[in-house]
């Protein structure tokens, strides 16, 4: 994908599992990547790289990205909301006993983040006449919960995750919807589940359920947020894109 070679793309989340192979996955393809995450410190590394000390959970952090870029490269192409931000008690609550100060919480981490660093780099974009903005769904986005993959160890699955990602599935379709007659374009990726040392009884469950029986891994995911932000998709917006496995096939 030669067209790499021109861009900038900003990947939030980059120190993370999936983050950290989008990374590799650009650089390897020519393309100037921005690799942004609250465990970074900020700098140029050289001509074509650079790392942002990125905290979600502050407006201020985000204007101060996207400046650095617009400073530094002059234009932001891409854009991939690789990032997963959450409270340090995530996953402990049952639906029952959620509090709603986590249910907010959590909601201001992941969704209003993915709204406000949508927002300002399509205006960013809408100047420029083009760019592509990658959002993170999931799964369960798309589609209800299987709870009968945690029953043997008496896990779940937090109740403000579908919420989130559905919103962002939906928010995706919006900002396609009034972005196309600026050229810009934003699609979703929905991973299945990541296999990152789970405990054996999930992935026993997981894999049964799953068609093509297994987890995914990271490098199932970073080649199509490449394609997403080449021009090989330049007709593609407003689309949903699950690589599950075949989990939402049934």
């Amino acid at each position: 994908m030669k067209d790499l070679n021109e861009k900038t793309v900003i990947v939030t989340g980059a120190g993370g599992l999936i983050g950290r192979e989008i990374v590799k996955e650009l650089q390897e393809h020519g393309a100037t990547v921005i690799a942004a995450d609250i465990t970074f410190e900020t700098g140029v590394t050289d001509s074509r790289n650079s790392s942002f000390h990125l905290d979600l959970g502050d407006n201020r952090s985000i204007d101060a990205l996207l400046n650095f870029a617009i400073e530094n490269y002059g234009r932001i192409d891409g854009l991939i909301n690789a990032a997963y931000p959450r409270t340090k008690d995530w996953g402990r609550y049952r639906f029952e006993d959620t509090p709603f100060a986590h249910w907010k919480d959590n909601v201001e981490l992941q969704l209003n983040s993915v709204f406000y660093i949508d927002q300002q780099t399509a205006k960013i974009m809408e100047r420029q006449g083009s760019g592509s903005i990658v959002n993170f769904g999931s799964i369960y986005g798309i589609v209800g919960n299987d709870f009968t993959i945690y029953e043997d160890y008496g896990g779940t699955s937090p109740a403000e995750y579908c919420a989130i990602k559905g919103g962002i599935i939906n928010f995706t379709r919006y900002m396609a919807s009034y972005l196309g007659k600026y050229n810009v374009r934003v699609n979703c990726v929905c991973p299945g589940g990541i296999w990152d040392h789970q405990r054996e009884e999930f992935l026993r469950n997981y894999n049964h359920r799953c068609p093509m029986k297994r987890m995914g891994n990271p490098d199932d995911i970073a080649p199509l947020c490449l394609f997403l932000v080449s021009n090989g998709s330049k007709y593609i917006t407003g689309q949903i894109i699950a690589a599950d496995g075949g989990w939402t096939a049934i």
